[in-house]
Parts: structure tokens; C-alpha cells; sequence
């Protein structure tokens, strides 16, 4: 399992595999707790790809 540290990181593999959103979107969905993250210490976040994967299947069956 590969491990993206970072929302910009983040930003970068969700436009990798054509689902981007912007910064502000990952910020208010982690606020809601909707994207799976783990968050480690205070201002670091980390995301699993194979979770992230799963989120954007299950975002896109939601279109």
C-alpha cells in the first residue's frame, strides 16, 4: 500500500487519475471525515492510495 503525505501530494494523484479537486475540497471533506486520512501529527496528513482509490470508485458510482 502506498502512502501520499500531504494534500498538495494528494492533489497531484487525484489529478493523476482524473478525479482533481481543489485544495479546499480536501480540507472540507477531512473536516467532514468523508476522505479516508490518517493524520499523525498536528499538521501533517497522510492518505493510502488503495483508500483513496476505493473513495473515488465510490464517489463516481454516486454520478
Amino acid at each position: 500500500m502506498k502512502r501520499i503525505y500531504g494534500i498538495k501530494n494528494l492533489m497531484v494523484y487525484l489529478d493523476s487519475i482524473n478525479h482533481p479537486l481543489s485544495e479546499e475540497m480536501i480540507i472540507t471533506l477531512i473536516s467532514k471525515k468523508t476522505l479516508p486520512h490518517r493524520r499523525p501529527v498536528k499538521d501533517m496528513y497522510l492518505f493510502d492510495t488503495d483508500h483513496i482509490d476505493w473513495w473515488v470508485q465510490k464517489e463516481k458510482t454516486k454520478e
